[in-house]
């Protein structure tokens, strides 16, 4: 079988942990050289692919390769673009296939969340109909940890320490101030219809009734007299407050304790307001002096402050998706596996594409408190191993050192292009 050239590309919002993932992959093409060409990077997710903006990966030194397990935000630019439905429109396909067809690409290494395994199954199933063999490989990433069929999602873990750590810090400030001033605190972070981040928030916690005291979860129908009344109980015990509310909490009836009416490319209402919403119900009805903050891009960004474990598994799940494509395998996504000894360990295993794409984790019912307002031991356990580790980056003047790539673009080829 004649060489084939790899096409990478990094999808939805990026992690503190994505590049861990495509330094596996660049590694692991460097390493399989009989079997791989060249690995192109799409410039801006699978838009560089439609566009034909490639970026020759080849050009990019061992040292700057490594200083990638060690860099945020997404090296290559990602995106929020949704490829739509096969059979609504094939015009999209048509173009990549296109695109791969001049570049002799015969690999398709997607790194995203959900909707990124929804298209990479897609483009294994327009490579067969169309005839152009394209072994296409899920890479999962995602901060609110909710893919189906593995472990846990790199970046998850991450994501998750910054919580931790952060609402452990918040909680001591409030408690200092909270005799002569603020007495509520409430953190809101990331996570659309599943609790994990929010839940992890909860490792701030040593012992029994220490902050935070309350979690906001979307997986239970929020109930504002029982929110107000568990946040009086806390204050006339505790003196404080501290709350993690996730920005996808909503009523029994579906709706959002706060959202706009914005949505993005994938289709997915914008989130977020809820920390003050929540804020201004506790002043409104309580009148206690209120603090809020918002994780937002802080959250996901963060390597400064990244698990260790979360690292190693980003990096790995790169390199095996290599593996599995030189393998002859095609349509699956790269899973972690959990041991069952008491010892926590991690392997690699896979799942098909076709069983992956648009389901969603949410937080087990047993991992929340039975009044719903925090996480269970079963939960502390689940979570605890995914934080576990430091990995700093190289710091120069005080300040992380993160490179640049030289990003050399490849020639294009088609006198066309195109226009969605």
């Amino acid at each position: 079988m004649a060489k084939k050239n790899a096409f990478y590309a990094q999808s939805g919002g990026v992690t503190a942990v994505i590049n861990a993932s495509a330094c596996g992959v660049i590694e692991a093409c460097r390493e399989h050289k009989d079997k791989i060409g060249t690995l192109y990077a799409g410039q801006n997710g699978i838009l560089g692919a439609l566009h034909e903006n490639l970026i020759d990966t080849s050009k990019e030194s061992p040292t700057a390769v490594t200083s990638l397990k060690h860099t945020p935000g997404g090296a290559f630019g990602s995106c929020r673009y949704k490829m739509k439905d096969i059979k609504d429109s094939t015009a999209e396909y048509e173009r990549l296939i296109e695109v791969f067809k001049a570049h002799n690409i015969g690999y398709f290494f997607y790194n995203g969340g959900g909707d990124s395994a929804d298209t990479c199954l897609k483009v294994s199933q327009i490579s067969a109909k169309m005839g152009y063999p394209i072994q296409a490989i899920h890479i999962p990433k995602t901060i609110d940890n909710d893919l189906p069929f593995t472990d846990c999602s790199p970046g998850f873990g991450s994501v998750a320490k910054y919580v931790a750590v952060s609402t452990k810090e918040a909680s001591l400030d409030i408690a200092s101030m909270a005799a002569s001033s603020t007495k509520i605190f409430i953190l809101e972070v990331m996570g659309r219809h599943a609790g994990w981040i929010a839940a992890s928030g909860g490792l701030a916690a040593d012992e029994v009734g220490d902050a935070p005291h309350i979690i906001v979860f979307p997986e239970i129908p929020f109930v504002r007299e029982q929110f107000i009344a568990k946040v009086e109980q806390t204050v006339a015990e505790k003196g404080f407050c501290v709350v993690v509310a996730s920005e996808g909490a909503s009523y029994a009836d579906g709706a959002l304790i706060s959202g706009s009416l914005n949505k993005d490319a994938f289709g997915h209402q914008q989130l977020g307001g809820v920390a003050p919403t929540l804020a201004s119900m506790v002043k409104h009805s309580l009148g206690y002096k209120y603090h809020y903050a918002l994780a937002d891009y802080l959250q996901r960004s963060a390597r400064h402050v990244a698990s260790k474990t979360d690292v190693e598994q980003a990096h790995a799940v790169g390199r095996a998706a290599v593996e599995k494509a030189v393998q002859g395998k095609s349509a699956i996504m790269v899973t972690i596996e959990r041991g069952q000894g008491k010892k926590f360990s991690w392997s690699l295993g896979e799942a098909s594409l076709a069983k992956v794409a648009n389901v969603e984790k949410k937080m087990p019912r047993s991992f929340i408190t039975k009044d719903g307002f925090g996480i269970t031991q079963k939960a502390r356990d689940y979570l605890q191993p995914l934080i576990i580790g430091e990995d700093y980056p190289p710091y120069k003047n005080g300040i992380p050192q993160y490179p640049k790539l030289k990003k050399v673009m490849a020639a294009k080829k088609l006198d066309t292009t195109f226009d969605g």
